[in-house]
């Protein structure tokens, strides 16, 4: 079973998120467990404090490394990077992290545990960065208000490719970036709408040319729509 925890200060906003679709039934079927934790469990102070002025001036906040340090070593038992077990990850979401992409997915689908850590305000404060988690990631080249979304973002594309997870085994392999291209075209009934007709070969139940139709469809359309695809 895969264990996820996410660190945030707002642990409400996951409350309902992953009571639907596959995301559910791999919940049912005890192949992940999730939960949402509340950083400032983590914090010493009356106020129960996660965020300061940063040094050097400059808008916003930042939030305090001694709560995420805390809340880490609470979860997975270690201190600092080198002591995360080899099958856990912890992962700062952030728009200053490596891209995520399917093959980032697919690593963290086959681990026992990660931890999520949620930015918030103008960031964290880079001593989790350089010394605490094992991945920085960012779901793109925009900037959110936090983590939150994108930890849901990560969820749902890791927990599809925990086997078992989809109704069909290879659904996860025939999908968009599997393979480096986007999927190929679905059709489904009526054969024709409003004139528009479906590809004549998808209906003539010849798998070979099914196929070698898929696969030139898939390149045509990563080709028009994600050119940095083919280049990578």
């Amino acid at each position: 079973m895969l264990r996820v925890d996410i660190v945030t200060i707002f642990p409400e906003y996951f409350r309902e998120a992953f009571d639907y679709g596959i995301i559910r039934r791999a919940r049912a079927a005890e192949l992940v467990e999730i939960k949402a934790h509340d950083l400032r469990s983590w914090t010493s102070d009356k106020h129960h404090v996660v965020d300061d002025r940063p040094f050097g001036g400059g808008d916003g906040m930042v939030l305090k490394p001694e709560p995420i340090f805390a809340a880490v070593e609470s979860l997975t038992g270690a201190r600092r990077r080198e002591e995360v077990p080899q099958k856990k990850r912890v992962v700062l979401l952030s728009p200053q992290g490596r891209r995520f992409t399917q093959v980032v997915a697919a690593d963290f689908a086959k681990c026992d545990q990660l931890v999520l850590i949620c930015g918030r305000y103008e960031g964290v404060d880079e001593r989790v960065s350089d010394q605490l988690v094992t991945d920085e990631i960012s779901i793109g080249d925009y900037v959110l208000s936090g983590g939150e979304p994108a930890a849901l973002v990560v969820v749902d594309a890791v927990v599809r490719l925990i086997p078992g997870a989809l109704g069909s085994e290879t659904s996860a392999t025939t999908e968009s970036f599997s393979d480096g291209l986007l999927d190929y075209p679905h059709y489904t009934r009526p054969p024709e709408f409003a004139g528009m007709k479906v590809p004549e070969v998808l209906l003539t139940g010849h798998h070979a040319e099914i196929a070698r139709w898929r696969k030139q469809a898939a390149e045509e359309k990563t080709k028009r729509n994600r050119p940095d695809l083919l280049k990578e």
